[in-house]
C-alpha cells in the first residue's frame, strides 16, 4: 500500500472516516488496514472467489486461476460452474453493499475527499455530485476532473483542488496536521514481502 492508502487507514483509526469507496480491485485499502466496515470495494477484489452458477465461495482458487490454463470449476455437488474472482466485470451490477450504504453515507458526509481518479466510470464517478451543496469537497489529483471547480475561477466556496501526486500531497497534509510520523509508521507496518525473480 502507498502512503495515500495509509492515510485513509489513519483517518479510520482516528475515527474520522465514514466510508472509503474505491473502484480499485487490488485490495490495497484492506492491506493498509482500513476497517472492512468502513470500506466499499465497488468493483470487488481478488481476495475471494465465487462460483458464477451457484455463488458458493471458493477460497483456494487464486492459485488455480494464476497457474493453470483451465479456469477452476466449482466443487459443489452437481454444480461444476466456473469460479471467478469476486470482481465486477463489465455489464455486471455493483455489490449490494454499495447500494445499501451510499445514500445514508451521502447524507452523513461532512467532507468529501476524492483522490487519484479520472472520475469517468459511473456510478461511482457521480458520488461527488450527490453530496449536499454545503459539504466541502477536496480533490487531490493530477488534474481537475468531474464537476470540481477551482476556487479562484468562480464563486465556488466548497471545492478545493490540490494538483499533483497523491502521496506527495498526503505527506504535506499530514505535516500540517502533525500526523507525519503516524503516517510513516502505519505505512511501514503494511509492507508486503515480494518474491525474488532470480
Amino acid at each position: 500500500p502507498t502512503l495515500t492508502h495509509s492515510f485513509v487507514a489513519l483517518l479510520d483509526q482516528k475515527g474520522l472516516l465514514l466510508r472509503n469507496y474505491t473502484q480499485n480491485i487490488d485490495g490495497l485499502e484492506a492491506l493498509a488496514g482500513v476497517n472492512p466496515k468502513r470500506l466499499v470495494e465497488c468493483h470487488g477484489h481478488f481476495r475471494t472467489s465465487s462460483c458464477i452458477k451457484c455463488q458458493s465461495p471458493h477460497f483456494n482458487s487464486k492459485e488455480a486461476i494464476v497457474n493453470h490454463v483451465q479456469p477452476p470449476r466449482c466443487s459443489q455437488k452437481n454444480c461444476n460452474g466456473l469460479v471467478k474472482p469476486d470482481i465486477v466485470f463489465f455489464g455486471e451490477g455493483l455489490p449490494q453493499r454499495f447500494g445499501d450504504l451510499l445514500h445514508g453515507d451521502i447524507r452523513g458526509t461532512d467532507l468529501l475527499i476524492v483522490m487519484g481518479t479520472s472520475l469517468t466510470v459511473a456510478p461511482v464517478s457521480m458520488i461527488p455530485e450527490m453530496v449536499p451543496d454545503y459539504c466541502p469537497r477536496l480533490l487531490i489529483n493530477r488534474e481537475l476532473v468531474g464537476d470540481f471547480e477551482q476556487m479562484e475561477d468562480t464563486d465556488n466556496i466548497r471545492d478545493f483542488f490540490e494538483p499533483g501526486e497523491c502521496d506527495e500531497t498526503i505527506i504535506q497534509l499530514c505535516k500540517y496536521l502533525g500526523w507525519e510520523e503516524e503516517l510513516y509508521a502505519l505505512n511501514a507496518t503494511t509492507k508486503v514481502a515480494t518474491k525474488s525473480t532470480e
